[in-house]
């Protein structure tokens, strides 16, 4: 599934559904129909639908692009727009991606832990530790060591930095996918 990615100042924009576009600028791989998901301040906050794809110039745009996108009209959408991209030319190319929210999480997951579907790592790890038998004694200690630290990231460093963390990762990874055959867990986007 595609991304789009936003500064986590348009978070609440995104979720009260006051932006439902964004310009881009360079190429974008995306198309009406196509299936994304959303990222601001470092979480998936839903699912969305590409709604429309249209490429313009900068100087093409309207107060009605400002306003899908969040903004209170063009000359704000220019404010924005060069505090991202600085040097911006009115005969520059660049993207309106329009989108419509088809599912919203109640809770955003970290994009980080988004190998897991939508899925909280600490569900899926206390539901590992109950329900899966085949797991090593290794992977029960690093279990129950990242539900007492509660994230990955204090996990790591007790195993010694931050590098560790895949460690963790393919634990849950591994963990999730069993909890998904037994259907006791299933993706919640």
């Amino acid at each position: 599934m595609k991304n789009l990615k936003f500064d986590g100042k348009y978070k609440e924009l995104l979720l009260n559904g006051k932006k439902r576009a964004t310009i881009r600028f360079g190429k974008v791989n995306m198309a009406p129909g196509d299936e994304v998901l959303i990222h601001s301040a470092g979480y998936v906050l839903g699912k969305a639908k590409v709604k429309r794809v249209e490429k313009k110039k900068v100087s093409e745009l309207t107060d009605e692009d400002a306003k899908l996108d969040g903004f209170k009209d063009r000359e704000k959408l220019m404010e924005a727009l060069r505090d991202h991209y600085k040097n911006i030319k009115p005969d520059a190319e660049v993207t309106l991606i329009e989108f419509e929210f088809v599912k919203m999480l109640d809770n955003p997951v970290l994009s980080a832990d988004f190998p897991y579907e939508g899925n909280n790592p600490i569900e899926i790890a206390e539901l590992a530790l109950k329900h899966l038998n085949n797991l090593s004694f290794e992977e029960v200690v690093l279990l129950k060591l990242f539900l007492q630290s509660g994230s990955l990231r204090k996990t790591a460093y007790k195993l010694g930095g931050l590098d560790k963390r895949y460690k963790i990762r393919e634990i849950l990874r591994k963990a999730y996918e069993e909890l998904k055959k037994m259907g006791l867990m299933k993706p919640k986007l």
